[in-house]
């Protein structure tokens, strides 16, 4: 049985740091049991660009919180130990290092899971991997490309899936720390 939380964050431009929504979803037991989303305050300008992927604007998030101030509510679950994934975890787990060194907070290190790797790995000769095709491979609901509770979804339900398929034993070995 897997346990993690699945984590996809959104940017309002190219800078790592400027994260504008997160999502995490909980996977206890391999079964959703709770969803968080919030758009944040990025305190940095948006790029025409990234609001055309994600239709979040510096109005919509005009009254939000920070990154600093959404921590204390997610820190929790970003210990040593602990398993995060996302799909192309690299930027995901960039974007949480830079948004939070911007305040002086220390980098989190936890376990990783990265489903566009697994997909890769286990699903040989897609087209692409991106999230839209990977979940549409496997069955997997994505109701809002590029919405982070949706995109979060979608990769939970990707390794779930392929937990499914193939035993918890062998997701295990693309876990590593960061």
């Amino acid at each position: 049985m897997m346990n993690f939380v699945a984590m996809d964050f959104e940017t309002a431009n190219q800078h790592p740091a400027s994260a504008c929504s997160l999502a995490l979803v909980l996977v206890r037991d391999s079964k959703i049991i709770d969803r968080f989303y919030t758009v944040i305050n990025p305190q940095m300008a948006f790029d025409a660009q990234q609001v055309k992927v994600h239709d979040i604007t510096a109005d919509d998030v005009a009254g939000a919180p920070t990154m600093a101030e959404v921590w204390p509510k997610i820190q929790p679950l970003f210990q040593p130990g602990m398993l995060v994934a996302a799909h192309n975890a690299r930027f995901d787990c960039n974007v949480m290092k830079q948004s939070l060194a911007r305040y002086g907070i220390a980098e989190p290190h936890y376990l990783v899971i990265d489903s566009l790797k697994v997909s890769r790995e286990l699903e040989p000769g897609l087209e692409n991997y991106q999230l839209n095709t990977v979940s549409d491979l496997l069955g997997v609901e994505l109701w809002h490309h590029h919405n982070a509770l949706s995109d979060s979804e979608a990769c939970a339900g990707i390794l779930l899936k392929e937990e499914e398929k193939r035993g918890s034993d062998l997701m295990k070995q693309f876990v590593y720390q960061v």
